[in-house]
């Protein structure tokens, strides 16, 4: 799927305080569509974060929707599809975010470069989520390609004279070529920053440029306290920048590797090069590419995490919660059907979105019930019981506003095998400080003395690693109803997610043309013939 024509989609920029209007016709034949600014907060607009059935309706083809939002801050974001599993077929594209007009940014570089890295398979989505909704589940697989900014390798390498794949052909673009590499051109003796963003279906991944260290500045669009790495780890929904020197040999160039971590990784490296412009940009590096770190240290996984704290100046959490959730990530079967499930509920969005119910209080919009908010304290996150009382469901968490609300996402072994997965946690219309991190089961009373209060980092994606848990902490200051979500995009076509609804009376007009579909459709034509 393309924007304009262009994949992946032309990259927007706008100042902080800048209000962007996006005018989206959906020129697909035969599906819905929307888009999700994945980091903008949306105060004061919820109609626009684009989740389909959640804040809008999808729009349905040959119709425009505009979207019409303020970017509060700088930062480096990106957008994306979000109904069925369009992001995985190349919807999306970055969203950067200057300091506003009239201010200095805080770090210093000579240029800049944005890196949007995604996975690719040759697999059509709709077969994809015709097997993920299958009995048996027939699972995706892992993708053919890893890409940046949309190019990658599949049956050739630019390695491949280091490699021991024989059979594994050189790649023979050259520079310009559709499908060439974007290749980074650098001066010597400068610093960059290289703003990344993670639009992965399926993959953790790592990147790190050969002989140069990197300096980590940024992550989801909030300052943090910089420190120095070889490589850096990304998952899927993250965004970070960090800034490079080009001190080395100017007589060389450079490879920039990126590959899967995470998952035992099928699909090779993708790789591009960093041009010092006093070598030829056709000159090949001399020496082989950085080797991606093993797929399944998850030790150094939490150790790369854990260095990230919020920079000098940043907000700091509140000292106690108020609400409390703790959420058990669970794979069930229903009726023979594979599903993620959250405190044994797996998400089906209504067909009204939720924002449309509960701005015009319709009862019968969703299930009013709210979820479980914590699971039996007995279960055995090691050995989960193989056919537990799994349901689907619709119901939300109603919050009051502006209350301090804690999320403890807690990690399981999968149905089949020894198997915990790695699950990167987006949350809609918010920044959320992460308190920590754990191996195990969650021990109320106890773990919480382990939080950080002092410097936790502001993200809006948290990492949630094999057999662990993670706790967040938000306030809801942002009247709307907000998705919370596994961003690997088959695990939330299967139900892991919950949505958070809070300052419900404070909601603000929302535009009649994101609500034409389901009971609002009814609602919105009977009060405008009358």
């Amino acid at each position: 799927m393309t924007v304009n024509g262009e994949f992946p989609g032309p990259t927007i920029k706008a100042f902080a305080g800048d209000t962007i209007v996006v005018n989206l016709t959906n020129k697909l034949t035969t599906e819905g569509l929307v888009i999700h600014w994945h980091g903008i907060r949306q105060f004061g607009s919820p109609w626009a974060d684009g989740a389909a059935g959640v804040t809008q309706c999808a729009i349905n083809p040959g119709e425009t929707f505009t979207y019409n939002f303020t970017v509060e801050k700088p930062g480096t974001h990106f957008y994306h599809g979000h109904y069925g599993m369009q992001r995985s077929a190349g919807l999306y594209g970055s969203l950067i975010v200057d300091v506003a007009k009239g201010k200095s940014e805080r770090l210093r570089y000579d240029g800049e470069f944005n890196l949007l890295l995604s996975d690719w398979w040759h697999e059509a989505i709709p077969s994809q989520e015709l097997g993920l909704s299958s009995k048996p589940m027939r699972w995706i697989g892992e993708a053919q390609s890893i890409l940046i900014n949309g190019r990658g390798q599949f049956n050739c390498s630019l390695a491949a004279q280091f490699s021991n794949n024989t059979s594994l052909p050189m790649c023979t673009f050259k520079e310009g070529d559709q499908c060439a590499p974007q290749i980074l051109h650098v001066e010597p003796n400068k610093t960059y920053r290289i703003r990344l963003s993670s639009t992965t279906a399926l993959a953790s991944l790592n990147l790190a440029v050969q002989g140069h260290k990197l300096v980590v500045v940024e992550a989801d669009g909030n300052y943090i306290t910089p420190f120095t790495t070889d490589d850096i780890d990304i998952y899927s929904g993250e965004s970070y920048s960090v800034l490079l020197t080009t001190d080395q040999d100017p007589s060389q160039n450079y490879y920039i590797s990126v590959g899967v971590r995470g998952r035992k990784p099928n699909t090779t490296q993708a790789l591009t090069i960093l041009n010092y412009v006093t070598a030829p940009a056709s000159k090949l590096p001399s020496s082989p590419p950085p080797v991606t770190p093993r797929w399944d240290d998850f030790e150094r996984s939490k150790n790369f995490s854990k260095k990230i704290f919020s920079a000098m100046g940043s907000p700091s959490p509140p000292k106690k919660y108020r609400k409390r959730l703790i959420l058990l990530n669970t794979q069930n079967l229903i009726d023979g059907y594979t599903k993620w499930a959250i405190n044994n509920v797996s998400l089906v969005t209504p067909a009204t979105p939720y924002l449309g119910s509960v701005k015009y209080n319709l009862k019968l919009g969703f299930n009013r019930k709210s979820p479980p908010r914590s699971y039996r304290m007995d279960y055995d996150i090691m050995n989960p019981p193989p056919f537990p009382n799994t349901t689907t469901g619709n119901g939300i968490y109603v919050f009051p506003f502006n209350v301090t609300v804690d999320v403890i996402i807690q990690n399981a072994n999968v149905l089949k095998g020894i198997v915990s997965e790695i699950h990167p946690w987006h949350l809609h219309g918010h920044d959320f400080w992460v308190l920590g991190y754990g191996d195990g089961k969650f021990k109320p009373g106890i773990d919480e003395k382990t939080y950080n209060l002092k410097n936790p980092p502001l993200r809006n994606t948290a990492i949630l690693y094999p057999y662990g848990w993670t706790a967040i902490r938000f306030v809801t200051d942002n009247p709307g109803v907000w998705f919370f979500h596994c961003h690997i995009e088959p695990h939330l076509h299967m139900g892991m997610g919950v949505v958070f609804a809070e300052g419900l009376n404070r909601i603000g007009k929302v535009p009649d043309e994101a609500l034409g579909c389901g009971l609002t459709k009814q609602f919105l034509m009977n009060r405008n013939r009358n």
